[in-house]
């Protein structure tokens, strides 16, 4: 597959691309903003810090009951109306938000934002590789994910300027116009895909739905609260963690048994190398860029006590690191292969991340620039190649369900570097704020270098561009046979 033709998209996959990015691009400003304004809430709402966290904790554990639902949504209802769908649910849950009168009405409704972003993740990822006939390129994949790159680049600036100027309520009014944007492209430019008439395509795999969404909340929710409660042996953490665990081996032995019935989530798929290998990297990929973007803005506003605004400013050469990203990486993947390039971008990020570890509350800013551009170089860069390859022996069939295994894993990767370094700052801040954010980034730079063991088993080869040809082998799976094709 040559440069050329790997950079071909048609105007209709482009069109398709537009609207999604347009749609999807709130759901990813909201989380990065909301970040920023966890104390003025508290502030504003006579809330204290414990509770208020739940406006991003109920976010998250929503979004991650969500995802298994996006196959059978899509199925039901067809890819376009599932689509607009999620994103309407989105804007009514962001007008909730912003007229939320006391915490626990905004806990409630930033779960309602969390389920809805749920569905806009996977649905933006499927669309697009269904868009463009399966046909699945790096270059793509840098298009469908740019929302996650513009988005530490916008949203600190954006929840800066609007928390010192404006009112908090105007971190959720600012989606609806730009949901209302994504609606009016989707409706124009999405393709009509209203699902077949197969006698199958209605049904919910409630068993399985039972046991996921729980497993997913419970490991998350057990992740989430061991800095709170200083590590795994508080029954904070230790039971919903060990009940997710369970409930989710339970899952897998029911999502595996043979038969005719499909899955919530065909976790089978992951038999097949290109989508387990590119899954265990995401996983660790997730976990890499988060610890990272957890640890950044608190560096800047506890330890050097910047405001806000100055915070997000200060994050802008990363999300500009991680954009630059996007316009190289088609080539350079092209040229060195994927995995190449993803250990590449994990050592990079390493790299990028001790100056950090070394860094004080006087060390230059400028220095700190320089590098945070060369992190979002790295993180760029350890996305995109797994996501490409993730779906090279998938059949068509299997699109939504790829798509979901792949985003459950990286979310679940995402809380788990974000539960170390969190862990690992909370029991050295007695020895001082600044030793306790230098060994928190050794943390993170070491998960990096980590990440490297499981990308040494991606595909040596370049994404083909192209949809998998008929199954040669048993390797290469199909899910029921009675979704739509």
């Amino acid at each position: 597959m040559t440069e050329t033709t790997e950079a071909k998209l048609s105007p209709q996959v482009k069109n398709a691309l537009t609207a999604l990015i347009v749609g999807g691009i709130a759901a990813i400003l909201d989380s990065t903003m909301v970040t920023l304004a966890i104390h003025t809430l508290a502030v504003k709402l006579h809330s204290t810090a414990d509770t208020i966290q739940w406006v991003t904790t109920g976010f998250l554990l929503a979004m991650a009951v969500a995802i298994p639902v996006t196959g059978w949504a899509e199925r039901r209802w067809g890819g376009k109306r599932a689509w607009m769908t999620a994103l309407v649910l989105f804007m009514l849950a962001s007008v909730l938000c912003a007229a939320a009168w006391n915490d626990a009405g905004l806990i409630g409704f930033r779960a309602l934002q969390g389920f809805s972003a749920g569905l806009i993740f996977p649905l933006m990822q499927t669309l697009a590789v269904r868009a463009a006939g399966g046909r699945v390129s790096s270059r793509l994949m840098a298009a469908v994910s740019l929302p996650i790159a513009l988005g530490p680049i916008l949203g600190p600036v954006i929840g800066g300027v609007i928390l010192n100027w404006l009112s908090w309520r105007w971190l959720f009014l600012v989606n609806v116009p730009v949901i209302a944007a994504g609606l009016l492209l989707a409706w124009r430019f999405l393709p009509a895909d209203r699902p077949g008439s197969s006698a199958g395509r209605g049904r919910l795999d409630w068993i399985g739905l039972v046991l996921l969404a729980p497993a997913l909340t419970g490991i998350l929710l057990g992740l989430s609260q061991l800095s709170e409660h200083g590590g795994i042996g508080h029954a904070g953490v230790l039971v919903p963690l060990s009940a997710g665990v369970v409930l989710l081996g339970g899952f897998i032995a029911w999502a595996s048994r043979p038969g005719e019935r499909e899955p919530i989530v065909d976790v089978r798929l992951l038999r097949v190398r290109s989508l387990g290998s590119a899954s265990a990297v995401l996983f660790t990929a997730g976990a890499a860029m988060y610890a990272g973007m957890f640890l950044l803005p608190l560096y800047y506003q506890q330890l050097r006590g910047d405001s806000v605004l100055d915070a997000g400013l200060l994050m802008i050469p990363q999300g500009v690191g991680a954009l630059a990203s996007r316009f190289l990486i088609g080539r350079v993947v092209d040229r060195f292969g994927a995995r190449a390039v993803t250990i590449a971008g994990f050592l990079l990020a390493a790299v990028a991340t001790v100056p950090f570890a070394l860094a004080g509350p006087d060390t230059s800013l400028w220095w700190l620039g320089a590098v945070l551009l060369v992190r979002g170089l790295g993180i760029g860069a350890v996305l995109i190649p797994p996501m490409s390859i993730a779906y090279q022996d998938i059949q068509p069939a299997g699109i939504p369900h790829a798509t979901m295994n792949s985003r459950i894993v990286q979310q679940v990767g995402a809380s788990f570097g974000t539960a170390i370094v969190a862990v690992v700052l909370q029991s050295l801040l007695g020895q001082g704020a600044t030793g306790a954010f230098q060994g928190a980034f050794w943390w993170a730079a070491g998960i990096a270098v980590a990440a490297v063991v499981p990308a040494v088993v991606l595909p040596a080869g370049k994404p083909t561009g192209r949809g998998p040809a008929a199954p040669r082998s048993r390797h290469v799976l199909t899910t029921h046979p009675a979704q739509p094709k």
